[in-house]
């Protein structure tokens, strides 16, 4: 998960070394990081099916050894179209990757356990992207840009040979057909709507070809989302949004992506174009948000009992909002300590909301329901980034700033206000998030739950999910409990 997480990111700073390279023009560049995310956006649809089929050990490790092989395929490319066609193959791989890895973690762990795993969540979701623009810099810059995608052949082959003795096999089971409809609804759906806020910034709105993809896009979207309302076994179960805690989780997923990927997108521009920085110079300048995430993720499992989501969210956002502006005020860019210290709490603030609507959006969740809940999620926030990088292009590009007056900041100001009220326009949703952080289960009495607790129980304890069972169940005894291929398995206390 974090190789896929840094290989959305970490291809952008050697975008026009790769142009040069294989002799094309800077835009056409851009078909590779595009590629890959048409293509992972693609794939994120049937992710939750899969893993309910197959088993989420078998998809996860056959999507990591894809992704790796991919990878080299990147790496060993002597053309553009070779590099494009392995980015699409990393892409599809990629898309199953992480929704189906999450569902593997949450469903190992009840919903008041799951306040712990946010110190490890935050490295693959947001800590790895956010690393992703000065690695790419530095290894572009210091060795080549073959390396950005061959450094992951030795760590996926050894992640998959961890996860073949590391993980334990899952099945959900699959109620009713396959959902062709959907699926050939969905899918095109969303690769055009993903490919015409790609290319939307830097080919122009109005260019045929992106003009027909957003609107032909549009158009299935409203047929897709109709068909998946009505049908008994969807391919997407949109109906989860009406979860009291998933829904306004969702939603939030989408703005505050749009918002951080916007700023991201912008603030490294406004360094460059306006203040006459490098490449690397800008990633660097940006990299105190990943130590402002980690810091985040040490701090929420705390917080996040004593005061409740939406007490512990609806605040982080409003902070996350005006620290935003602040990045916007003349003069805070010319000041690179200024800059690093308000990068710092970017990610301090909007990494603590980001990891609590992440971990209390699936606290009522239901197993058989995860892996589509997953997809879900991680569909809408992968939109979202995109969403937040074309807005920020297009305000740039309405106000000059890839025209003769480039080097003016307004433009580059203007888009990161819009991205603050994205951030801003969340506090709203956080508003609709429980008040109360997921609670431990109660214990049952032994006729009522149908197997003893023990006397050596206590609450907390983890649990074992198995085919068709909840995650709120009593305990089982301390001493073993069964796995679904019926071998027996040591508490986790």
């Amino acid at each position: 998960m974090c190789m896929n997480g840094l290989d959305s990111t970490i291809v952008n700073p050697a975008l026009l070394t790769i142009a040069e390279d294989f002799d094309r023009p800077a835009v056409a560049a851009n078909t590779v990081e595009i590629a890959f995310l048409v293509a992972l956006v693609a794939a994120l649809p049937v992710a939750g099916r899969l893993g309910d089929r197959f088993g989420t050990k078998r998809v996860f490790l056959g999507s990591l050894a894809v992704f790796t092989a991919a990878s080299a395929a990147c790496g060993l490319s002597q053309n553009l179209v070779s590099l494009v066609l392995a980015r699409v193959v990393q892409g599809l791989a990629g898309g199953l990757l992480t929704p189906v890895g999450m569902t593997i973690l949450f469903t190992a762990f009840a919903p008041h356990e799951r306040m712990r795993l946010a110190k490890w969540l935050i490295v693959p979701t947001a800590l790895m992207p956010a690393l992703g623009p000065p690695l790419g810099g530095f290894l572009t810059e210091h060795l080549s840009w073959h390396w950005l995608f061959l450094v992951n052949v030795p760590i996926g082959t050894a992640a998959v040979l961890l996860g073949l003795f590391g993980l334990r096999e899952h099945h959900a089971g699959v109620v009713g057909p396959f959902d062709r409809t959907g699926f050939w609804l969905t899918v095109p759906t969303l690769a055009l709507l993903t490919y015409a806020l790609g290319f939307g910034p830097s080919q122009g709105w109005t260019t045929p070809a992106i003009a027909i993809a957003g609107i032909l896009g549009l158009v299935l979207s409203v047929v897709a989302i109709a068909h998946q309302l009505r049908s008994d076994e969807p391919l997407l179960r949109l109906r989860l949004l009406a979860d009291r805690a998933f829904g306004p989780a969702t939603a939030l997923a989408l703005v505050t992506s749009a918002g951080l990927m916007g700023v991201l997108f912008v603030f490294p521009l406004l360094y460059q174009a306006a203040l006459g920085a490098s490449a690397l110079d800008a990633g660097l300048g940006v990299f105190p948000e990943a130590v402002g995430l980690m810091f985040a993720s040490q701090v929420v499992d705390r917080l996040l009992p004593r005061l409740g989501p939406r007490r512990l969210t609806a605040p982080a956002l409003v902070l996350a909002a005006l620290v935003f502006g602040a990045l916007a005020l003349p003069g805070v860019a010319d000041n690179a300590w200024a800059v690093r210290a308000l990068m710092f709490c970017v990610g301090l603030v909007l990494g603590t909301a980001v990891l609590t609507v992440q971990i209390a959006g699936f606290g009522e969740i239901e197993p058989a329901d995860m892996g589509h809940a997953m997809a879900l999620f991680t569909i809408v926030r992968t939109l979202g980034g995109s969403l937040g990088i074309a807005a920020g292009a297009a305000v740039i590009e309405a106000g000059g700033g890839s025209g003769h007056d480039a080097g003016a900041p307004g433009p580059y100001r203007a888009a990161i206000w819009v991205t603050a009220g994205l951030v801003a326009l969340g506090a709203l949703f956080a508003l609709r998030l429980p008040r109360e952080a997921p609670a431990p289960p109660p214990f049952e009495d032994d006729d009522e739950a149908g197997h003893g607790t023990g006397p050596g129980a206590e609450p907390g304890a983890g649990h074992e999910v198995e085919a068709g069972a909840g995650l709120g169940t009593a305990p089982e005894p301390e001493s073993a409990r069964t796995d679904s291929a019926g071998a027996s398995a040591p508490v986790r206390g």
